[in-house]
């Protein structure tokens, strides 16, 4: 657990218990009051924290960070090449993230039906950041959303990939993703 403030610590202790009970319980299986009690606050407390059990599992601070490394890239640069540059600027400027905790989480998701289908949403709000970055670097209306598009299927299917088989780092699958973007042609 990160040394932090008060607030950060109980978010950090809400996340961890959650994830456990997801794990041994089940998503559907667990609500919200058994996860307050187990890390011993109170249901209120969870809800100043987490908007929904859901974002516990759904949650991403990263659009706003991944566009804008995408919009700063040279407007001669081609557009996957641009969004794989962007990614791994954004990703290296970010503290390394839990693996465990992440591995975690992305599994528990994917197995949910429920929780697949807000992953589709969160996958579409990524696209449009990242499509309208392109756009501000020039790029036409059609050509920023297939690429965002693009974009966002081969990081999502080398973050769930990784996930799955439990193998190498994120960082590595994250690197093999923007490789492949950037070299295409």
């Amino acid at each position: 657990m990160t040394v932090g403030t008060k607030a950060q610590r109980t978010r950090e202790r809400l996340a961890q218990v959650a994830l456990d009970l997801f794990a041994r319980r089940g998503f559907e299986e667990t609500s919200v009051s058994q996860i307050a009690a187990a890390a011993g606050v109170t249901p209120m407390t969870f809800y100043r924290h987490f908007a929904t059990k859901e974002s516990v599992l759904i949650d991403d601070p990263y659009d706003p960070l991944i566009a804008d490394a995408v919009a700063r890239q040279p407007p001669a640069l081609p557009m996957l090449a641009a969004v794989a540059r962007g990614v791994r600027e954004a990703w290296a400027a970010l503290p390394q993230p839990e693996e465990d905790e992440v591995r975690d989480r992305i599994r528990i998701a994917a197995l949910t039906p429920r929780l697949r289908a807000l992953m589709a949403q969160g996958t579409a709000v990524s696209e449009r950041a990242i499509a309208a970055a392109l756009r501000a670097r020039g790029g036409d209306g059609v050509s920023s959303d297939i690429a965002a598009a693009a974009a966002v299927a081969a990081l999502n299917a080398a973050v769930l990939a990784w996930a799955e088989n439990g193998t190498g780092s994120l960082a590595d699958s994250i690197a093999r993703a923007t490789a492949i973007m950037e070299s295409a042609r």
